[in-house]
């Protein structure tokens, strides 16, 4: 196994972990915290500001590099922009997050919890992955990156 799958793999049972520990794999935590008008819950607001806390540094010392400390390309965003694409898939995943309590990371930590409405999500969450990737396929003889 390579180092960089290896710390991936680290990585990625840290992150579960976190999001357990956090309470936003438990979407009716995650609903609480969303309901301003009701019984607001602010405790995840104290665990995104100190993943805030955490990435904002990194990701300022990894702008100019790059390779990774593992020595691997880095790929970093290049656009700034906010396009009409970004708005709409923004408000798409508001609305997802709102109506099912999960984003991505969560609805895959719960789903291999076996929780059946974290199944449900991420089954759709990857039908709307496979038929955005469908519809922004390059054409053939065209550019490399969707319009």
């Amino acid at each position: 196994m390579k180092k960089t799958h290896l710390t991936a793999f680290i990585a990625g049972l840290l992150f579960g972990f976190g999001l357990l520990l956090s309470g936003l794999a438990n979407p009716a935590k995650v609903l609480a915290f969303l309901d301003l008008a009701g019984a607001w819950d602010p405790s995840l607001a104290l665990v995104m500001i100190g993943a805030i806390c955490v990435g904002l540094p990194v990701f300022y010392l990894a702008k100019g590099r790059d390779l990774s400390v593992l020595g691997e390309q880095m790929k970093l965003p290049k656009r700034s922009d906010i396009d009409r694409p970004l708005v709409i898939g923004g408000l798409l995943f508001g609305i997802g997050w709102g109506l099912a309590g999960f984003c991505p990371g969560p609805a895959i930590v719960a789903t291999g919890a076996g929780e059946i409405k974290a199944i449900v999500f991420t089954a759709a969450m990857l039908a709307g992955m496979g038929i955005f990737h469908l519809l922004n396929r390059p054409k053939a003889g065209g550019s490399d990156s969707p319009a």
